[in-house]
């Protein structure tokens, strides 16, 4: 075949958000420390980050080098899977963020964890039937017809899944709208308990605020084109249009890593501990100060 750029941009983006990834999944996994309910989420963003990268590293790597349908949809089946459950993390952060605020009180308890761990349980596993779908045979390959914007997959499994993202994005704009009300109602009262100046109670609240257009912009912005374009395109469409919303959704997995985990204090402790060398076992033990770090 032809090397095709947009192919080589993905397969780079593929390998700058693996490296990103990876450097959070290591730090989270080598750091004790870090087995709280936020930071298990924050791994699963990460690991399906990972895998998304990889992903597309081996979708070029099989496509140009070791050309083959089976090997083709093992690939889409992972791409699939991997951004599927980036997505549906991103969804679980937000819920996990809102009832840290909600219910501050018993944040820190066995039913976190305990609820924690059914949300990851029920992510992948949804994450991974949607992968082996076209691997198991909802694929277009028989039938030219069917395919959607992106080879092997169906219309009708790209219209599920995009409808599932919208879904989704509906979802985290909710929960963020909720999120950004208690933000707000905690400042006032800080504020005024402590008899700070309204001007103090303004600058808090327009910094959850920008936090949260900031989470909810780069979010919108990588997966709303292809979201759409999935919905709307079909096979005839020109390819230049999918490798130009596609190429977005792939960033969204870049700046997660920096959204999420490199803005966290305590991951930033833990990273410098690796860089420096240092057991982590060594390194005093301590929660997040925030499991609502918006």
């Amino acid at each position: 075949l032809a090397l095709n750029p947009w192919d080589v941009v993905l397969c780079i983006s593929g390998t700058i958000i693996s490296c990103e990834n990876a450097i959070v999944v290591l730090v989270i996994f080598y750091t004790p420390a870090f087995r709280a309910p936020m930071f298990l989420l924050i791994g699963s963003l990460a690991t399906a980050d990972l895998l998304a990268g990889l992903g597309l590293i081996l979708h070029f790597a099989f496509v140009y080098f070791v050309p083959s349908e089976a090997v083709s949809l093992l690939t889409v089946g992972l791409l699939v899977t991997s951004f599927t459950a980036s997505v549906s993390s991103l969804l679980t952060i937000t819920i996990d963020r809102y009832l840290s605020l909600y219910n501050a009180l018993t944040y820190y308890s066995e039913r976190t964890v305990t609820r924690t761990y059914i949300m990851l349980i029920l992510t992948w596993g949804a994450s991974i039937c949607c992968g082996l779908l076209p691997v198991m045979g909802w694929n277009c390959l028989k039938e030219p017809s069917a395919c959607s914007i992106v080879k092997p997959l169906t219309k009708s499994h790209l219209t599920v899944l995009s409808a599932s993202f919208l879904a989704v994005f509906a979802a985290m704009l909710q929960l963020y709208l909720q999120i950004c009300r208690i933000v707000c109602r905690h400042a006032h009262q800080i504020a005024v308990q402590r008899h700070l100046l309204a001007s103090s109670h303004y600058v808090t609240t327009r910094k959850g605020i920008a936090t949260l257009a900031v989470i909810l912009g780069t979010f919108a912005s990588c997966w709303l084109p292809f979201a759409v374009y999935g919905l709307l395109g079909d096979r005839s469409s020109p390819a230049l249009y999918t490798y130009a919303t596609l190429l977005p959704a792939t960033y969204n997995s870049m700046l997660n890593p920096v959204i999420y985990a490199f803005r966290n204090q305590e991951i930033q402790k833990g990273l410098w501990a690796v860089c420096c060398a240092c057991s982590s076992s060594s390194s005093p033990p301590f929660r997040s100060r925030s499991p609502s770090d918006v």
